[in-house]
């Protein structure tokens, strides 16, 4: 059976609080697992969620501030000490191979499982796969940043009038379903099509042309909203949204559930989820909404 869910392992931003660990994402995509932005302390966060490294096929890295990559070095360790036995590959910023060097090769240990070094230095498709393509869009921070789009093929949903109507049954759905066509009536004929999921990643960044693209008619979008509404001067200076930002972009872009994340520390925590929440509802988004917290397990919306 398939699982499509948002396992959510820190929601911190700079720096982790007494109840917010550091960035980590794993998103579970049917057989796949793929990890955003490991920041500190992420390893023993997946302990605590119950994600294994063998959970593990792909690393997708924003960028190279500490909350959103210093776990990559136990990550990539802990992935060659459990033998991971398939490939895992790693997508990061170009600009920032340096440091992705530095972090994979952190300290001494015996590397067993060989990680795939794709780094992304313009938009576009990452990997195409049979379940998804996954995609990056540039944003706007003050070091080179990218947030990662996955989409599902579209499917056909077989429509049982219209089968009826033409007399298809038992063995004859699936075949047609197969080849196309049956006879002489066709697979439009008798279906419709299914349009595929779609996730969005958007961590640390202004409002630009990236946002807005990446989280276009998303089922499912995990986004920043580092800071609240009044702070707005301080979240374009430091390149990050508020909550009625990040919220907006949702509305704007017919997202159906709506997750807010990396927090920063100068809000009482108690606070966090009523304030933005208020902030998001007002800004006129009246999708399903999340306001995210340390190994929260969020599933992907059913297909509409």
């Amino acid at each position: 059976m398939s699982v499509r869910e948002l396992v959510v392992l820190g929601t911190a931003s700079q720096v982790p609080t007494r109840h917010r660990n550091h960035n980590g994402y794993l998103l579970r995509w049917d057989g796949e697992g793929i990890l955003f932005d490991p920041g500190e302390g992420t390893q023993r966060q997946m302990l605590r969620a119950g994600v294994a490294a063998h959970d593990l096929n792909r690393i997708c890295v924003t960028h190279f501030h500490g909350d959103h990559s210093l776990g990559l070095a136990g990550v990539i360790q802990r992935v060659n000490l459990d033998k991971v036995p398939h490939p895992v590959t790693a997508h990061y910023p170009k600009s920032g191979q340096r440091f992705f060097d530095r972090l994979r090769y952190a300290t001494a240990y015996r590397e067993t499982v060989g990680i795939t070094e794709a780094p992304v230095d313009a938009d576009g498709d990452l990997a195409v796969t049979p379940s998804y393509t996954l995609q990056a869009r540039k944003l706007s921070h003050p070091v080179e940043s990218y947030g990662y789009r996955l989409t599902e093929p579209d499917g056909r949903r077989m429509l049982p009038e219209r089968l009826a109507a033409h007399g298809v049954t038992g063995p004859d759905v699936g075949r047609i379903q197969r080849e196309g066509v049956l006879g002489d009536v066709t697979l439009d004929e008798v279906s419709e099509v299914r349009r595929g999921q779609r996730f969005a990643f958007v961590m640390d960044t202004r409002l630009c042309d990236g946002v807005h693209a990446l989280a276009e008619g998303c089922d499912l979008l995990v986004i920043e909203s580092t800071f609240l509404d009044e702070d707005a001067r301080l979240a374009a200076e430091h390149g990050h949204l508020t909550a009625g930002q990040a919220a907006a972009v949702a509305r704007d872009a017919g997202v159906r559930h709506l997750v807010l994340t990396h927090f920063s520390q100068r809000y009482p925590e108690p606070e966090n989820p009523e304030s933005f929440e208020r902030q998001a509802r007002a800004a006129g988004y009246d999708g399903e909404l999340t306001v995210a917290y340390d190994l929260l397990r969020v599933p992907v919306p059913k297909r509409r």
